[in-house]
């Protein structure tokens, strides 16, 4: 007699995730991943005031080539869930990851092509932002497939760590290169090394004919699963759904004008501190914090805590001051000392990222508990 369907899907499940070796390999690798996801993504913030005296932008215009990159990656977040979920969440990251890597290391040639530096910079971010807009999507179906439901926070906060981990590579290294070597030294950085990134995995961790099927599958076309019913119109008469859309809004908007304008704030209102202060300092305090949201989770959660419930208090406990800090800033007087402004912002940037890691943490592929 064959095992029940919920039964056989459980066992499936259980023989495709990964053994404890196989575990560390590639939480290690996607920590790297993110790290240089972030790198490529903070080098334009970096450079923006650089970039702005060379070409002549105004502060609008420089808004524009910074905001452009949201355009894009808004774009692509259900569509890499999807992706992951088709074809398995690391081919999705992988072919992504070649492609931002491209663009970056090419950005300092575009405006050799042609005088249209605003527009050639602009449709540069965009695309970059539609191809990272993948990454955390496929990387949430990757982990809930392959992570033990026990372990799950502490690797997904453990790869979340690089996301500041490159924010202060690019800050700290990327700010030794722009003063020494100019803006696009920071590009070919970043952008090389997310190029070499990308073969290792591909050399050593990826079948490659499973990635020559995924690139004929994506060349075909994706069917949609019909598999499973979403029940999308049950899930948005829950208040509970947009409670967490409101969340991730107010997070998102205060977490990413940090991260876009901090370094341009800085070096506008502190012109002859060093970068690599302001642009390392608040990313390294926030790294412990990141490894201790994700332990706290698990360990509440193996203690009996209902999941939800673990959520529902990380979340409590670290959105209040993040959401209300970027008008703060606004009202503090231009006499404020420099080291009074990093504390700040440290202070900021910890509270910020710690709420999106544990809002981030990805569930059980059985069935989402949102209530």
């Amino acid at each position: 007699m064959p095992p029940p369907p919920d039964e056989a899907r459980r066992d499936a499940a259980q023989d495709a995730q990964w053994s404890r070796p196989e575990c560390q390999a590639w939480t290690g690798t996607l920590l790297l991943g993110t790290c240089l996801l972030y790198c490529a993504r903070v080098s334009m913030p970096v450079c923006a005031v650089a970039m702005s005296q060379d070409f002549g932008w105004s502060k609008k215009e420089a808004g524009v080539v910074l905001s452009s990159f949201f355009w894009g990656y808004c774009l692509t977040q259900v569509a890499g869930g999807h992706l992951g979920d088709r074809i398995g969440g690391e081919k999705v990251i992988l072919l992504s990851a070649s492609a931002w890597g491209f663009i970056t290391a090419a950005t300092p040639l575009l405006p050799h092509l042609g005088s249209a530096h605003l527009l050639s910079m602009t449709t540069s971010r965009v695309l970059t932002g539609v191809l990272q807009g993948v990454y955390f999507p496929a990387l949430t179906s990757l982990l809930s497939q392959r992570v033990r439901d026990s372990e799950r926070a502490f690797a997904y906060s453990t790869v979340g760590v690089g996301s500041q981990v490159g924010t202060l590579v690019t800050g700290g290294v990327g700010s030794l290169l722009l003063e020494r070597y100019g803006w696009q030294s920071v590009f070919y950085f970043s952008g090389g090394l997310t190029l070499l990134w990308a073969y290792c995995v591909h050399r050593y961790l990826l079948n490659e004919k499973a990635l020559l099927m995924a690139l004929g599958v994506l060349a075909q076309g994706v069917p949609m699963s019909t598999r499973t019913k979403v029940p999308w119109r049950q899930l948005f008469q829950k208040p509970s759904v947009w409670a967490i859309v409101l969340s991730q809004l107010s997070s998102a908007c205060s977490f990413f004008i940090l991260l876009s304008w901090l370094p341009t704030f800085f070096r506008e209102t502190f012109p002859s501190s060093k970068g690599w202060v302001f642009n390392v300092v608040p990313w390294l305090v926030a790294i412990p914090s990141s490894l201790f949201s994700g332990f706290l989770s698990d360990h509440l959660i193996s203690q009996g805590y209902r999941t939800i419930t673990v959520r529902k208090l990380m979340q409590v406990g670290s959105l209040h001051f993040p959401s209300g800090a970027p008008g703060a800033w606004g009202s503090w007087p231009k006499s404020s000392d420099f080291w009074d402004r990093v504390e700040a912002s440290t202070a900021d940037v910890l509270m910020s990222t710690g709420n999106r890691l544990r809002k981030g943490r990805p569930q059980s592929s059985q069935r989402p508990d949102v209530s």
